[in-house]
């Protein structure tokens, strides 16, 4: 009985305006990265395209999670990630629901990353990255639009966690 009321109220407070708002912005944030994958998928194919001196369009596509991490060619392996990643995105709109409006925003921006990728996991069952910095012969982790988001967002969450005291 404790549960549907928490769910209730859960349901309730999802539609609130300032809620609403939140996931609009998350939605931006999600189409923003559909809208940069797609054109990266119809212009590149997997040959590196020289930007500059320091970047690089490199598509490649990832099996693991943030910057290649766990990747495995184990499908049992890859839908547990993927379980899991939908678990936190669960998670995260819960928490954005009952946050205060800065808190809101943070979960906002790594929602609308994490959603980004895990459409990708879920209609390619794998992530494209294609952004690939590097200088001289020193490659970063090539990632994606979600992935500077939920970048974003986790290092705002934990400077905040860090200087603001509840």
């Amino acid at each position: 009985m404790n549960i549907l009321i928490n769910l209730n109220k859960i349901k309730k407070d999802f539609f609130k305006k300032e809620n609403i708002f939140f996931f609009i912005f998350a939605f931006i944030i999600f189409s923003f990265d559909r809208i940069t994958k797609s054109k990266i998928l119809n212009t590149y194919s997997e040959n590196t395209q020289y930007i500059n001196d320091y970047v690089n369009i490199d598509l490649i596509w990832n099996i693991g999670i943030g910057f290649g991490f766990f990747s495995t060619e184990s499908t049992l392996f890859y839908n547990f990630i993927s379980t899991l990643i939908g678990i936190v995105i669960l998670s995260l709109t819960y928490f954005l629901i009952i946050s205060e409006k800065v808190d809101k925003l943070i979960y906002a921006v790594i929602i609308g990353g994490a959603l980004g990728n895990f459409y990708d996991r879920l209609i390619y069952k794998a992530v494209p990255d294609f952004i690939d910095l590097h200088y001289d012969n020193f490659h970063w982790f090539t990632f994606n639009v979600a992935d500077i988001f939920i970048s974003i967002g986790i290092l705002i969450f934990v400077l905040r966690s860090f200087f603001v005291k509840n």
